[in-house]
């Protein structure tokens, strides 16, 4: 079976990699298993604003991709953006094999709030099920407590649940399906 692997940039806590190896296992099902730390692509760094272009992470994230990898989570520290947004917490491929997460502004101390350790592994756990999800080919869903909803401030991480609403959990289910009956994975019933 194939795995969804974590792909960590630079050193990531231990405990942020166990907390997403358990909550993306339990939402998606699949094996969860770890890369060996990766280093910051250089090449995405935009100097001015000490930002790391997350398409150009992601490029780069994908010719590192196991050959029996489902998906390829990035973890980074580094801060993101988009030409076109100021900042993202992650960004995916739409059906593709690749996201990456920012942990950077998913720390209270971002904001000059007293760090909060369970608020922050929380806040890490909705965005990687998240950008997971686009993977599978989830879009942003109109139910503010489901982790596909979009988050472009971190109140709306803190509002939404870690997990898939009923609708995103049968969207999930029904693409999984189809792609595992292509590969012919599927058990005969």
């Amino acid at each position: 079976m194939n795995a969804i692997y974590l792909a960590p940039f630079g050193i990531i806590e231990e405990d942020v990699l166990s907390t997403l190896e358990i909550c993306l296992w339990q939402v998606y099902g699949f094996d969860i298993r770890r890369i060996p730390p990766l280093p910051d692509p250089s090449a995405a760094l935009d100097v001015k604003n000490n930002q790391y272009n997350s398409s150009l992470v992601l490029k780069d994230l994908l010719k590192k991709i196991p050959k029996d990898a489902e998906k390829v989570l990035g973890i980074t520290s580094r801060d993101l953006f988009i030409p076109m947004l100021s900042f993202v917490f992650g960004h995916a491929q739409l059906n593709g094999p690749a996201a990456i997460v920012s942990l950077a502004r998913l720390h209270q101390d971002f904001y000059h709030l007293p760090e909060n350790r369970e608020l922050f592994l929380h806040r890490v756990m909705k965005e990687a099920i998240h950008e997971i999800g686009h993977t599978f080919g989830l879009i942003h869903c109109p139910d503010l407590n489901c982790a596909m909803s979009l988050s472009n401030a971190i109140q709306f991480v803190d509002k939404k649940n870690g997990e898939l609403c009923n609708n995103c959990t049968i969207l999930f289910e029904e693409s999984t399906k189809h792609s595992r009956r292509e590969n012919g994975m599927e058990m005969q019933q």
